[in-house]
């Protein structure tokens, strides 16, 4: 009897994780797919996911849209994403930082974390510049195209590092190779200098500056970022450090911090 519940138990694991799999193939493809292209695009029997896509549309965790039975992300998921926010002062906190950033600088501002072993925007507010540089919030991008990445993963051995970034995502958007051996001199330096800047690796016209916002472990648990005309950045350099030093101390311990009351 006790070998049956575990392999029931193990069986609704494994459901939970291709459940969550799915979502989180979603939300990186950012398009609506049919539950077959799923299937053959995350290499799972199709039988499974046809029966998790309609336990997840029954509770409003995916919806219907685009037609031919395609389906996204349901709203369900903005409400949970809520109330988590309504649990946190972290949230409000950020805003306010990313908000007085934008102004002082008059520059693009980021809140950016690890999603996996992926960066991911979680929050900006755009500059008051008549161009403006922005992102997608959420996009998945590797970790050495950023300039954050150097600091997110500094806590991490050499190897572990190595280990924990996939081998195809040292290939930067213009094609060339990074060394990872450079990369990892790059992290080092980041972290004795608790802060990095780079020309951007993903367009030839932006220059990024990332600083740690330190959880209670006392690692990076997330960046703020600005992200500047190249020319601008470069002059405004030890101003722009400054503004960035200063917003991300006061965020220092935050990110794990639950609301009062």
């Amino acid at each position: 009897m006790d070998a049956i519940q575990d392999e029931a138990v193990g069986k609704r694991a494994r459901g939970l994780d291709r459940a969550f799999e799915i979502l989180d193939f979603l939300r990186q493809k950012r398009q609506a797919l049919k539950p077959n292209e799923i299937a053959a695009q995350i290499g799972a029997p199709r039988s499974s996911v046809y029966e998790l896509v309609n336990l997840l549309l029954s509770n409003g965790i995916l919806e219907f849209t685009g037609g031919e039975g395609r389906v996204y992300l349901g709203r369900k998921l903005y409400f949970l994403g809520a109330a988590y926010e309504n649990h946190f002062d972290f949230t409000r906190e950020c805003e306010a930082a990313l908000e007085q950033l934008a102004d002082e600088t008059r520059e693009t501002a980021q809140f950016c974390m690890l999603d996996g072993n992926k960066y991911t925007v979680v929050r900006m507010r755009e500059g008051a510049r008549p161009f403006r540089i922005s992102t997608d919030i959420g996009q998945s991008v590797p970790i050495p195209w950023t300039a954050s990445g150097r600091l997110l993963v500094a806590h991490l051995s050499d190897q572990e590092i190595l280990s924990f970034i996939p081998s195809q995502d040292f290939r930067l958007p213009n094609g060339e190779w990074l060394d990872p051996q450079t990369f990892i001199a790059e992290v080092r330096q980041a972290e004795r200098e608790g802060l990095f800047t780079f020309n951007s690796i993903v367009d030839s016209f932006t220059h990024c500056f990332a600083v740690p916002v330190r959880g209670e472990e006392g690692y990076a648990a997330a960046t703020l970022c600005l992200v500047t005309p190249r020319d601008d950045g470069i002059a405004n350099r030890d101003r722009y450090l400054d503004c960035l030093k200063k917003a991300a101390t006061g965020l220092d311990h935050a990110p794990a911090r639950p609301k009062r009351g």
